[in-house]
C-alpha cells in the first residue's frame, strides 16, 4: 500500500516547465542553470545552432536569449524563431549587459521579445520576470500591468523605461498580434498609438472590448496629432486619457497613475459588492 501511495504521489507531481537559455559564455549558463534548476527544467545552449538542435527534441515554454554572441546574435536568432510557425509562439526574454542601451532593447522588443533582463542578473527579478510571462494570471506584489502598443520601437522603449519602475510593462509593436498577447497577459491598462500601419489604435478597441475580462479596462491613446477629431473619436469610444507626442515623462506618469488608481478603486468596489451578495 505504501508503495502505491508513493507511486500516486509521484504521478501527481506536475512536470516542471522547460526553459532554454542561450548564451555563449559558459559561466553565465552554469550560473543561471544553478539558480533556476529548482524551479524549472533548464536546457543550456551556447549558440543558436545548439538552440535549434534542442528545439528538434523538446518544446520549451520559454527561451532566454543573450543579445551579444559571436556567431549569431540574439537578434538573428529571434528573427529565425519568429519566422517559423513551429516556434513563433514561444516567449523570448533577452539578456542584456546594459539597461541603458535603449537602441538594442528597442530593437529586441520590435523583433518580438516579451521582456529583457539586465546582467548581472538579480535572482528575485529573474524569477519574477519569468513567472510573469509563463503565468499571465500572476500578479507580482499586486503590481499593475500595462500593455503598450505602438509600431515605433523607440516609443515602446521610452514607455518601458519611464513606467517600469512602478508597473509591469509589456510592449507590442504589431497591433495585429493583440489577441495572441492577451492570451498570455492580463493588462490593467492599455496604451495605444492612434495611427499604426495595418491597424489603427481606434480599431483595436472593439477587439479588446470583445473580451469579457476587458470590457472596461482603461485605455490611454498616444498621438502625434492632438486634433479635435482624434480627441473626439477617442472620447466617443471610451478612452480614459489622451497623450500627445513627444511624451512628457511627468504628464505620462501622472495620467497613468490617475487612470489606474480610478480603475483599481472601481474594481475593488465591484469585488466587495459581489462578496456582499453572498
Amino acid at each position: 500500500m505504501s508503495e502505491r501511495r508513493k507511486s500516486d504521489k509521484i504521478m501527481s507531481t506536475p512536470p516542471r516547465r522547460k526553459i532554454i537559455i542561450v548564451d555563449d559564455v559558459n559561466y553565465v549558463l552554469t550560473t543561471l542553470k544553478e539558480r533556476l534548476k529548482s524551479h524549472y527544467e533548464i536546457y543550456p545552449a551556447q549558440s543558436g545552432e545548439i538552440l535549434f538542435e534542442l528545439l528538434e527534441r523538446i518544446t520549451p515554454e520559454m527561451i532566454i536569449l543573450d543579445i551579444q554572441m559571436p556567431e549569431s546574435s540574439g537578434f538573428d536568432i529571434i528573427t529565425q524563431l519568429k519566422a517559423d510557425k513551429k516556434y513563433d509562439y514561444i516567449p523570448v526574454i533577452f539578456l542584456t549587459g546594459n539597461k541603458t542601451d535603449r537602441k538594442s532593447i528597442a530593437k529586441g522588443m520590435s523583433l518580438g521579445a516579451v521582456d529583457f533582463i539586465t546582467k548581472p542578473v538579480n535572482n528575485e527579478k529573474l524569477i519574477d520576470c519569468i513567472e510573469s510571462h509563463l503565468d499571465p494570471q500572476r500578479r507580482q506584489s499586486n503590481i499593475p500591468i500595462i500593455l503598450a502598443v505602438d509600431d515605433n520601437p523607440a516609443i515602446l522603449q521610452a514607455l518601458n523605461l519611464i513606467l517600469s519602475d512602478d508597473y509591469k510593462v509589456y510592449t507590442l509593436p504589431q497591433p495585429q498580434a493583440i489577441k495572441e498577447i492577451l492570451s498570455r497577459v492580463m493588462p490593467d491598462l492599455f496604451i495605444l498609438d492612434c495611427h499604426m500601419p495595418g491597424m489603427h489604435g481606434f480599431e483595436l478597441v472593439p477587439v479588446i472590448r470583445s473580451l469579457s475580462e476587458h470590457e472596461d479596462t482603461p485605455i490611454i491613446f498616444l498621438t502625434s496629432e492632438g486634433t479635435i477629431d482624434n480627441v473626439s473619436v477617442a472620447t466617443t469610444i471610451g478612452a480614459s486619457g489622451f497623450i500627445v507626442k513627444p511624451i512628457d515623462e511627468d504628464i505620462l506618469r501622472s495620467k497613468v497613475a490617475d487612470v489606474l488608481n480610478d480603475y483599481i478603486t472601481r474594481r475593488r468596489i465591484r469585488s466587495a459588492n459581489a462578496k456582499d451578495k453572498y
